[in-house]
């Protein structure tokens, strides 16, 4: 199926693109022929029913399928401006993933105390610096806007934190790194309303440090905090472009009774 890609006249620059992509669970094709833009400093939206590949997409970007025997990838994701397809055999997945974070769709906070939650990976990377990582995790913290609510509590467990907090505490995990991308896979899924609207606030602050690529099955979330949407349905990308465009005035059928429910 041929995608449609609408592109703004003047375009940001590309942080990551897909190229003819293709994802295998075994012998069966979950993703095919995926060949989308990823905005440098913006936020994309992948969009769709369930099972049509979106959160498989999104783990290509850091390698996650590697975990899985019996998966495979074909085509290219290139990261921008090094041209390095995160695909090829010879890039070190770890090193992918210091550079293309994610947020999953449950809080996941490791059984430790906030402050090494937000450490742990700057200490895998090495890192023995004490004043450097009270520096990192105090940044982590301040950009996940979550310092003023911790900053006495640091050494306690990060299981005593509220859902949205431990999220947002993920959030600063993934932030403390200095990734380029970070990819979100319904975020807020398990939060209330309120956690909710923090979360997407969070976002799109973030975005002028970080690349946000999000999956959600909120439409509505989509339409408010991204900049990109992109419409997937049973592994294909039917349509690409600018969120207010997707959401006004789409150029697929297939697009229009997603957003308008008429779908299935």
């Amino acid at each position: 199926m041929t995608s449609t890609i609408t592109l703004p006249d003047h375009p940001p620059a590309l942080k990551a693109k897909s190229d003819a992509l293709d994802f295998f669970y075994g012998e069966f094709q979950a993703l095919k022929s995926i060949s989308m833009p990823v905005f440098q400093n913006k936020v994309t939206a992948l969009i769709g029913p369930s099972g049509c590949g979106k959160s498989t997409f999104l783990r290509c970007f850091n390698r996650m399928h590697d975990l899985y025997p019996g998966h495979r990838y074909q085509g290219a994701i290139e990261l921008l401006p090094d041209a390095v397809n995160l695909l090829d055999r010879r890039v070190d997945p770890i090193e992918v993933r210091m550079r293309i974070s994610m947020v999953f769709q449950k809080p996941n906070p490791f059984p430790k105390s906030i402050y090494e939650n937000v450490a742990y990976g700057l200490r895998v990377r090495g890192e023995r610096s004490r004043s450097y990582l009270d520096d990192k995790v105090e940044s982590a913290l301040r950009a996940a806007a979550l310092w003023p609510e911790v900053k006495d509590r640091l050494h306690d467990l990060a299981f005593n934190l509220s859902g949205g907090q431990q999220q947002r505490l993920c959030i600063a995990r993934a932030l403390a790194t200095d990734p380029e991308i970070v990819l979100f896979d319904e975020p807020t899924s398990a939060l209330d309303p309120i956690a909710t609207a923090s979360i997407e606030e969070l976002i799109g602050q973030i975005k002028d440090q970080v690349t946000v690529l999000i999956v959600t099955h909120n439409m509505q979330q989509a339409a408010r905090v991204s900049d990109y949407t992109a419409y997937m349905y049973l592994g294909d990308l039917i349509e690409f472009g600018e969120t207010k465009n997707i959401f006004m005035k789409p150029q697929r059928k297939e697009t229009e009774d997603y957003i308008t429910g008429r779908f299935g």
